[in-house]
């Protein structure tokens, strides 16, 4: 019987050395210390160096069977014996870097076939952090500069995996100030919402219900009733915004829906639609 599994989408920076709250968060939801994990660094230009701290990680919370899957090109993630792995593993870690280097790379390809497969049918975890929480989305942040206020144009969207609909992913959340630059992409496109994740912080999307896990909070953007001036005015100029909404998950929150209600239940929709 087929099992959809479980998401987790990281803000980046998540601990790796000391309690490690996260990372035994994503074990637990991928079965367990026994479980088949997979860690790609398809978005590394430093892969071996950022798989040795995960690594390390997993092996000091006791998780036995941990492999490593390099990918430097498409026709790495090509590849069928890769794809059979993958589509068994309980658990799928995509690590940080660049989330253009990650779909150049796995985009359309048996990996990505696969990964949906483990996810919709083996009840596998899915998890990204930093860049491969942004590559989680259909439609992903692939660049942008946070200055001090949201200027037009100062976003550029690309195609991501498909895991999440209507939410755009940013990562790094409060450390680097990043709500101007999730407010500009969000008012150009109001009828997607935003997520911010903190760093060390994950946003857990399992069922019909979404969990804050770690140490920061996740900021929820909504700009679907806003008012702004964003059509009319020039590329690199600041625009008018009323009646933006924003809610503030601290760790911790739970929400399921449709008892959420309001905005919170369209932001667990748009989560958990796997059409």
């Amino acid at each position: 019987m087929n099992q959809t599994g479980s998401l987790m989408i990281i803000g980046g920076n998540e601990d790796r050395t000391d309690n490690k709250d996260v990372l035994q968060k994503f074990v637990e939801l991928a079965g367990g210390l026994d479980s088949p994990i997979i860690v790609t660094t398809a978005a590394s230009t430093v892969p071996e160096d950022v798989w040795e701290m995960y690594r390390i990680a997993f092996d000091a919370l006791g998780a036995t069977d941990v492999t490593h899957v390099r990918i430097d090109s498409r026709a790495d993630a090509d590849d069928d014996m890769l794809a059979l792995k993958l589509a068994q593993a309980r658990g799928i870690f995509m690590t940080g870097g660049d989330q253009k280097r990650l779909m150049a790379f796995i985009g359309g390809t048996k990996m990505d076939r696969a990964m949906r497969m483990a996810y919709l049918e083996n009840g596998a975890c899915i998890a990204g952090t930093s860049a491969g929480a942004s590559g989680m989305c259909t439609h992903m942040l692939a660049e942008g500069k946070a200055d001090l206020a949201p200027e037009k144009g100062a976003v550029r969207l690309g195609a991501g995996l498909g895991y999440v609909t209507r939410v755009i992913i940013d990562q790094h959340f409060s450390q680097r100030h990043r709500l101007n630059r999730l407010l500009s992409v969000i008012a150009q496109s109001p009828f997607l919402l935003g997520a911010g994740i903190d760093e060390d912080t994950a946003l857990i999307v399992k069922d019909n219900a979404i969990e804050v896990a770690g140490t920061g909070g996740v900021t929820v953007v909504d700009c679907r009733n806003a008012v702004t001036t964003i059509a009319d005015i020039a590329r690199g100029e600041v625009p008018q915004m009323q009646d933006v909404r924003l809610h503030l998950l601290p760790s911790g929150s739970r929400f399921t829906s449709p008892a959420a209600g309001g905005a919170l239940a369209d932001f667990i929709q748009y989560l958990t639609d796997r059409t």
